[in-house]
């Protein structure tokens, strides 16, 4: 299948050389030509183009176009764009962290054209290009259908993991290869909204357990119940067999066995939008949320005053998407915040 990709970064580029390992025709655009060079070289059933509209005239109709940008006035630009080159039947994907809310929109705006609008919440990080992605999709089940090829060969697929007891006939077959099509536009990124909410939950409990052993062996404590407690090993024996184990832990043990310290880290954790909407979207529904809501307000905290737990936080965002801590200023819901990237 033919698909053209915009934006070539951590995961874009990983994107279109997956799809081309799998045996898909990939043309490749970034406005930053070496980038698309650089991605070109890697994916060998690929063509780069100088631009929307050329990348557009490589790809045959119904011309399927996955759009990999930053969440915001980027990603509209672009989608904005590309509704102008595009023609009835088409199909456009936003791939990356766009606000559910805004995916609705999308749909139904392109529809007046004829243009399938598909949302695409993804999962995987870095690692992606060689475990596959989680994802999570929407859009109307023609468009979707038409790309299954695509979402397929992206798919981490079954694997070693044991398939759940109970399933039915009547349950979505996709979700045990590592896709599901979830409903309408919007309902993609939702699910991947919540998602990412759920995974600062998940960090923040690590970060907190690890940051009460470590303070084990603190002065402040009586002598006698003082423990000097090796945080690697600690969390390699948590891998194994029990019930707090997963992919985060996986992160935690191979941050700590590099640099148990974690100097390597501030500890100021960024939150790139997904964890605010959760909250937004649990107060619009009433429903109590506090362990997310916590974890989300921990890292707003974490940008003044930082603590072991926040540097494994830091470290666990590198591990899993080679996010570096990087101080900038950033727009959010029409206010200027000065955050961290991490």
């Amino acid at each position: 299948m033919q698909i053209g990709v915009i934006g070539l970064g951590r995961m874009g580029g990983n994107i279109s050389v997956r799809l081309s390992r799998h045996g898909h025709d990939v043309v490749l655009y970034d406005r930053d030509a070496s980038v698309v060079s650089k991605v070109h070289e890697r994916a060998e059933r690929s063509a780069a183009a100088t631009g929307l509209a050329d990348m557009v005239a490589k790809l045959s109709a119904p011309k399927v176009v996955w759009v990999m940008l930053p969440a915001g006035a980027i990603t509209q630009q672009a989608v904005d764009a590309l509704a102008d080159l595009m023609s009835e039947g088409d199909i456009i994907i936003d791939g990356g962290n766009s606000f559910y809310k805004d995916d609705i929109k999308r749909g139904r705006k392109l529809l007046e054209k004829g243009i399938h609008y598909v949302d695409v919440g993804t999962s995987g990080g870095v690692w992606g290009l060689e475990r596959g992605y989680c994802m999570m999709i929407g859009g109307s089940k023609q468009a979707v259908d038409h790309i299954d090829p695509i979402l397929a060969a992206l798919a981490p697929g079954a694997g070693d993991v044991e398939p759940t007891r109970g399933r039915g006939e009547a349950l979505d077959p996709r979700a045990e290869q590592g896709y599901l099509h979830c409903g309408p536009a919007g309902s993609g990124h939702f699910v991947k909204m919540v998602h990412n909410g759920i995974e600062y939950g998940m960090m923040e409990a690590y970060a907190e357990g690890f940051d009460i052993m470590r303070n084990k062996s603190s002065h402040d404590l009586v002598e006698g119940e003082r423990f000097d407690l090796n945080m690697a090993d600690i969390a390699e024996v948590w891998r194994r067999g029990s019930v707090v184990s997963s992919w985060l832990l996986d992160l935690c043990a191979s941050a700590l066995a590099k640099n148990v310290s974690l100097s390597d880290y501030t500890g100021q954790v960024a939150d790139s939008g997904e964890g605010r909407w959760t909250i937004e979207a649990a107060i619009e529904e009433a429903v109590p949320v506090p362990v997310l809501t916590a974890a989300l307000f921990t890292r707003f905290r974490s940008r003044t005053d930082n603590n072991y737990g926040e540097k494994l936080l830091s470290a666990m965002r590198f591990q899993f998407g080679g996010h570096t801590e990087q101080h900038l200023t950033e727009k959010k819901h029409g206010g200027e915040v000065s955050e961290v990237k991490g």
